[in-house]
């Protein structure tokens, strides 16, 4: 791994115009201690009041890229980036872009043969009712192309749909209904090309939404997460494949869902984690003894130049 004075002058990406902006000036800013207490020659940077091309006038030997959201994770900072021929961390542009968007994140994930929750795309003028007898009820519906779970309602009925897809469109042109899956959500964090140890995520609200993210303290962050030993190598293994298949590189996050049956099914990737105090990246990297300055370090030395 790099030495911290081997990094040059690093820019600490933070903020932006998407809905997650708050959650990433949180993200960002612990990122930035961190990698100052290490020794890292670090700034602040945020592209919602300063223009890119400062990165390459002023220096900036490479990117550590905290924003969330549109612009933040969906490939377009990273193809900037990559033209500036500045090192980022995290995927390139076609990695992030998938990840971003639900709908074609699992339809890639669906052709190379993992498992997804049943979806699909719905509108103002789909048929609820038959959205409803496909999927089954509860379902979620969610903006196609957000992250923390902006936009997103649990649907308990028919009746419910309307409203619930008028909510994730606020935030997207695609919405789309996936199936529920009931048996717990986890999650894998990717470092390196080596899955972390598996979380499990028990929310007190009646799913993982924005509030228990961000602001309850009551989630609670089950690391051991409880499962088999063979079960959880399992999700780590499909973690590293999902990964993969999408072209994720340095670092990222695949969410679970389990059955009732104990089957794991892929819900999506995170190119741009959390790095807050309630992130689970972080919590990850604890439990295999990395501290949390030996985390970002690690994320930084990973940087390409896309």
């Amino acid at each position: 791994m790099m030495q911290a004075n081997n990094f040059g002058k690093v820019a600490v990406l933070l903020g932006g115009k998407s809905a997650e902006r708050e959650v990433s000036l949180k993200s960002g800013n612990a990122v930035l201690a961190a990698l100052k207490r290490s020794g890292v020659d670090a700034h602040p940077f945020d592209p919602a009041e300063r223009e890119l091309g400062e990165l390459k006038r002023e220096g900036y030997a490479r990117v550590f890229i905290a924003l969330h959201g549109g612009q933040g994770e969906d490939g377009t900072i990273q193809g900037a980036l990559a033209l500036l021929g500045i090192p980022f961390t995290g995927s390139g542009v076609l990695a992030s872009a998938l990840a971003m968007d639900k709908w074609r994140s699992k339809l890639v994930w669906q052709a190379a043969g993992l498992p997804v929750p049943a979806f699909e795309l719905i509108d103002a003028a789909s048929d609820f009712a038959a959205v409803a007898a496909h999927l089954g009820l509860p379902l979620f519906v969610k903006p196609a192309n957000e992250g923390s779970s902006v936009g997103i309602s649990k649907v308990k009925t028919v009746a419910e749909l309307s409203a619930a897809y008028e909510a994730a469109a606020r935030y997207d042109d695609l919405v789309i209904a996936e199936q529920f899956i009931g048996g717990g959500e986890y999650t894998a964090a990717i470092l390196g090309g080596e899955a972390l140890p598996v979380i499990k995520i028990e929310p007190a609200t009646e799913f993982y939404d924005y509030e228990a993210k961000y602001l309850r303290d009551d989630t609670r962050y089950l690391c051991p997460c409880g499962l088999a030993a063979e079960q959880e190598s399992e999700i780590r293994r499909l973690a590293k494949q999902a990964f993969a298949v999408i072209g994720g590189q340095g670092w990222g996050r695949i969410d679970f869902l389990l059955d009732t049956a104990g089957k794991a099914y892929v819900l999506e990737a995170n190119t741009s984690p959390g790095m807050t105090d309630h992130s689970l990246v972080p919590m990850a990297a604890r439990a295999a003894e990395l501290s949390f300055e030996d985390l970002v370090t690690r994320v930084l030395g990973l940087a390409e130049a896309g």
